[in-house]
């Protein structure tokens, strides 16, 4: 498909993300920490509301920097009213930026505001430094931490209705990590919805949208870096990778497995691992669905100029107030 041109305010913000990435990271698998530190530009906590907003910063464990952003909705009426909370995971490879990027910091105040929850926003550890597993340990030791603790979230927000959300690699953590608390014990914490957002998944064979010749923000040079810098080994049909692939994960016996909602975007060199996902995902039996926008390029809903951005976030809130009708009437 031959891609639409692009406005220019987001070509311009692409080039300038593409070139000083490509700047920062090495051929042997390291990176310019400082540098890519340098050229995120960060907002903020703020307590008071911003677009009906407000938005804190709560630690988990300052040795190894785990902490996650609240976004709370100002509510007009908060006696007695309950919100979902949505555990978002950034993307940007496993390797870039975090919940007080200014571009995360504004998807999670839309996200807040317009599905109408609370939004906890991770801050993992990042590759290379911090390869597999470290990510979704990071994840995970959130959920843990939310159902031990009643007092770090506003008195609104419901655990148990809990989603799990991301873009690009956030959507492989937010699979893996509602894979694993379906496995766990938890009190209070009742992850009943997946939200992957053109998730980072991957495999040894190209595939063919890996091999599109017009590829726009990420390409195949740079998804084969960001693999080797998060697993060096060089696994590419590890099951965290591969999710669908000849060593997946049988999820068919976990009854509580969460609903999953997929969104592809058709000018995504991912989009057929994507949508292999969905397929697999169906194939074993979860409840599933997929909403593709085939003009979109990868990360398209970080940019509020596109209408499918705003399509985007009416789909995340219709999955999660129909899950939460669904929940109640069990």
């Amino acid at each position: 498909m031959t891609p639409k041109p692009l406005p220019y305010k987001t070509r311009l913000i692409i080039w300038t993300i593409t070139t000083l990435n490509d700047a920062a990271i090495r051929r042997d698998g390291t990176t310019n920490r400082r540098f890519l530190n340098f050229i995120n530009i960060k907002a903020p906590a703020n307590p008071n509301p911003v677009k009906n907003v407000k938005t804190y910063d709560i630690t988990v464990d300052p040795s190894r920097n785990l902490w996650f952003r609240v976004f709370e909705p100002v509510l007009e009426d908060p006696q007695d009213a309950q919100l979902p909370v949505i555990v978002f995971f950034h993307g940007g490879g496993f390797t870039i930026l975090s919940p007080d990027s200014m571009t995360y910091d504004a998807v999670c105040r839309r996200f807040a505001r317009k599905v109408g929850a609370v939004v906890v926003s991770v801050n993992y550890r990042l590759s290379p430094e911090h390869r597999y597993p470290a990510q979704y340990e990071d994840g995970f030791d959130v959920l843990e931490f939310l159902d031990g603790d009643r007092k770090v979230l506003p008195e609104c927000a419901n655990v148990s209705w809990c989603f799990l959300a991301g873009d690009s690699a956030g959507g492989n953590l937010a699979h893996h990590v509602g894979k694993k608390a379906c496995e766990a014990n938890f009190s209070r914490v009742k992850v009943v919805g997946v939200v992957a957002i053109q998730p980072f998944f991957g495999g040894q064979e190209r595939t063919e949208s890996e091999k599109m010749k017009n590829q726009i923000f990420i390409t195949t040079k740079r998804t084969d870096w960001a693999w080797k810098a998060f697993m060096p080994d060089g696994d590419r049909d590890h099951e965290v990778i591969n999710v669908s692939g000849p060593n997946a994960a049988d999820i068919t016996k976990i009854k509580d497995f969460p609903a999953t909602l997929v969104f592809v975007g058709g000018l995504d060199i991912l989009q057929d691992w994507q949508r292999k996902y969905y397929e697999w995902l169906k194939k074993s039996g979860k409840e599933a669905y997929l909403v593709e926008y085939p003009n979109m390029i990868h990360a398209f809903y970080v940019f509020p100029e596109f209408p499918e951005s705003t399509m985007l976030i009416t789909e995340v809130r219709d999955f999660v107030q129909k899950q939460i009708q669904i929940k109640s009437l069990m």
